[in-house]
């Protein structure tokens, strides 16, 4: 009877083992979900929300931060794809999903002055409380969402890198993003949907 006792225990905890450990690993958005929208600080102290773009076809929504060598390396990349895609009606969306209390440099004064010495054209939203990046499953700076503007919604239709080579711009053989982006206007299925963001790990 003893035995029992024990093989059952051993078999509840088991299954509130794998119970914990699915939740655990519950990813965020995938291809062809709908994102809902959210309400962040930008830099300039306002408010910014997905919908306050009106006249647009979608977003390419960047996981991004201060510190990280992988997203200051992009940077300028990012730039780029803000000047080339928001006349086109895909304009970007940056977000710092970092807790400044594990990461002082990713502090939303310090984000304030990165935007500024950079001159990003772009909104930098501090993930205050960190609850966005947890919805759309990020887990690199940088980590990328392009998002489709449709009549369901926000419908996600690509998520990974920027591009192939996160070290050397000169050797990007392969532009995710633009890829993605350029198919969608065309009104054509992105190639590649999903690829492996590089960078440096969510500080949470």
């Amino acid at each position: 009877m003893k035995i029992l006792k024990i093989a059952f225990s051993i078999v509840v905890l088991a299954f509130i083992s794998a119970f914990t450990v699915k939740n655990m690993t519950i990813s965020g958005y995938e291809v062809g979900d709908k994102a809902t929208d959210f309400k962040l600080k930008n830099v300039d102290d306002k408010m910014v929300s997905l919908i306050d773009y009106k006249d647009v076809k979608g977003y390419i929504v960047i996981f991004t931060c201060n510190h990280c060598p992988y997203a200051v390396a992009y940077e300028d990349r990012i730039i780029a794809l803000d000047k080339k895609y928001k006349k086109l009606g895909y304009p970007v969306i940056a977000i710092n999903p970092n807790n400044p209390e594990v990461q002082e440099k990713d502090s939303f004064e310090l984000m304030k002055v990165r935007a500024k010495e950079k001159g990003f054209t772009f909104p930098y939203l501090f993930d205050e409380g960190q609850k966005i990046y947890p919805q759309y499953g990020a887990t690199k700076t940088p980590h990328v969402y392009v998002l489709q503007k449709t009549k369901e919604g926000n419908i996600v239709k690509y998520i990974g890198a920027i591009d192939d080579n996160h070290s050397d711009e000169g050797a990007v053989k392969v532009k995710y993003v633009e890829n993605a982006v350029d198919a969608l206007l065309k009104n054509k299925e992105v190639s590649v949907k999903v690829t492996k963001a590089i960078g440096c790990s969510i500080k949470a």
